[in-house]
């Protein structure tokens, strides 16, 4: 069994809490919103048995790591930057690097932009986009979402979400991971509703219109939720939400991010994650994405649960990962 142990390193400028198991070559792992290198419980030990030194981490604003203050302390030049950081604090050259939610971006663009140090890459739930668009995110779910609630966008004024989260962490962390798994997508979506984006109005709260289920999923224990709650208890919410805050700087930051990402890849998603519904198309995320990778090795969709990959599904997407690694 391959005990998970703690390390602090200064990364970046930053202290970055890494948690540790196995040894051999670098996979590291990046958690996504509103989480905490606890979403890689269930990767660290079966990876290391299989002969890489697994590694997750605090992404900064989050349980142990440094919490910068302003929003452009969060932009992906930044996250990534703090992702070779932990390549070169633990004496490696390369590494391969796989992320889950706002992970998923940070591995990805981290292999984009270090293309000599990130030799493979994977994601669950969010995919590479390709470049960096034609418009700033934002203004492109401004117009997507106009007239309509969207999160991200309600995420945007300072200290509104921080305080519908800090007033009770543990009931908003709940409804926040229960709403999108794929229990919560599946009453949602015969509501005739989408997870996290319930059609309300722009003047909503985040967890205005949230089901409130009588018991926990069976992948989410009672001890898992008050484990995360103790994270977020450390520094609050502005560092995590100043994520969604900085992605107009990345856009004026990332002008030459490449339209293809070169390395081998994966990309694992949910059937009922409500990151597939975000964009209206014809067409399937594993569809659409395809184009934006020159070497896509694995992709696969895991019927039945929500956005939570990792922690729902936590044998398949091990096995997911360890069939990608045999391939490179």
């Amino acid at each position: 069994m391959n005990e998970i142990s703690f390390q602090h390193i200064n990364s970046n400028g930053i202290n970055l809490r890494l948690a540790i198991a196995g040894e051999g070559p670098l996979i590291i792992f990046c958690h996504g919103w509103p989480e905490s290198w606890y979403s890689y419980r269930h990767q660290l030990p079966s990876i290391a048995e299989a002969g890489y030194k697994a590694v997750t981490y605090d992404v900064r604003g989050y349980g142990e790591s440094d919490k910068p203050h302003p929003i452009e302390s969060y932009t992906m030049r930044e996250l990534t930057a703090d992702v070779i950081g932990i390549l070169d604090a633990l004496g490696y050259e390369e590494a391969i690097t796989i992320g889950h939610d706002w992970g998923g971006p940070i591995a990805l663009n981290t292999a984009a932009l270090y293309p000599e140090r990130i030799k493979a890459t994977g994601s669950l739930s969010v995919p590479y986009m390709g470049g960096r668009g034609p418009l700033p995110l934002l203004d492109i779910w401004k117009e997507i979402y106009k007239g309509k609630f969207f999160y991200q966008l309600y995420f945007q004024k300072e200290g509104v979400a921080e305080k519908e989260f800090e007033d009770d962490l543990k009931k908003a962390l709940t409804l926040t991971y229960t709403n999108s798994d794929g229990r919560g997508m599946a009453a949602a979506i015969k509501r005739g509703e989408s997870g996290l984006n319930p059609p309300k109005t722009p003047e909503s709260t985040f967890l205005e219109g949230m089901q409130e289920f009588s018991d926990l999923p069976s992948w989410l224990s009672s001890e898992d939720i008050d484990y995360f709650v103790s994270q977020f208890e450390i520094g609050g919410m502005r560092g995590p939400l100043n994520r969604y805050r900085a992605q107009n700087i990345d856009w004026q930051e990332l002008e030459n991010l490449p339209e293809k990402l070169d390395q081998p890849a994966f990309f694992v998603t949910g059937s009922l994650d409500p990151v597939n519904f975000f964009v209206p198309s014809n067409k399937s995320l594993l569809e659409r994405i395809e184009v934006n990778y020159e070497n896509l090795l694995i992709t696969k969709e895991i019927q039945d649960i929500g956005h939570w990959t990792q922690q729902e599904s936590p044998d398949e997407v091990n096995r997911v990962i360890l069939e990608f690694l045999k391939k490179i």
